[in-house]
């Protein structure tokens, strides 16, 4: 636990870090339930340790949009519908595109080709890893490289606010949208496998084509959250 001064500061503040990252974990894990509620002391005692970090973790996770606060029971997860996940959409939309013209017209030609070349690489080797996931249905897998790769991917930009912004956007996206895929009971077929594909676009300096990428997998995936939302189950998916 944290002490006094200097360290204990800074050890609160880490520990703060840790409880909000396992929460958030808890959450797209689909261990935590979209409008689940629990209180301060109930997550303390779970992780044992005290109030304060808890609630500063709380309330992070709150300004980031997974969790809301509840007068009555301290906090619950976030309820989002297919109307939000359609504005999630809109907004992460805006901002690949105007990113992936950047890239293409100087974001990347700002670095020397060999520095370029093992950028976008590395960010393809990320892809890969949640390409793989996404074809055998791994949602769990999926997810933590899916964030990475756009996290890296936005990096490249050299904009630490807009790859902050996506991220959380990202996030959102995916605490809206796990409830209702784990419902399906294989999901090999219903994920979007697409991301080396728009790596090698922007490698060849083709916005237009990343962009018209990132629009169909848009547009799939949001008619399938429509379609799970709309029904009872998940046949005919």
């Amino acid at each position: 636990m944290p002490g006094t001064g200097g360290n204990g500061a800074v050890t609160r503040s880490t520990l703060r870090q840790q409880i909000a990252d396992a929460l958030r974990d808890e959450v797209l894990a689909g261990r935590l339930q979209p409008g689940q509620a629990f209180t301060v002391k109930e997550i303390a005692d779970q992780y044992g340790v005290s109030a304060t970090p808890v609630r500063e973790a709380l309330v992070d996770l709150s300004a980031q949009g997974l969790l809301e606060a509840d007068q009555h029971r301290g906090f619950r997860v976030q309820e989002y519908s297919a109307d939000d996940y359609r504005d999630m959409i809109e907004a992460r939309s805006l901002v690949t595109e105007g990113m992936f013209r950047s890239l293409v017209a100087g974001g990347l030609r700002q670095l020397d080709d060999q520095r370029a070349v093992a950028a976008l690489a590395a960010v393809r080797r990320r892809g890969e890893e949640a390409q793989r996931a996404a074809t055998a249905g791994e949602l769990n897998i999926l997810i933590g490289y899916d964030l990475r790769f756009w996290r890296e991917l936005s990096g490249l930009f050299g904009n630490p606010y807009l790859a902050d912004f996506l991220h959380r956007l990202r996030v959102q996206s995916w605490v809206c949208t796990v409830q209702h895929l784990r419902r399906v009971a294989d999901l090999r077929g219903h994920l979007w496998a697409g991301h080396t594909e728009l790596v090698d676009a922007l490698a060849r300096r083709d916005a237009d084509t990343a962009q018209a990428i990132v629009a169909a997998y848009n547009a799939y995936s949001l008619a399938l959250i429509e379609h799970l939302t709309a029904d009872d189950g998940p046949s005919g998916v």
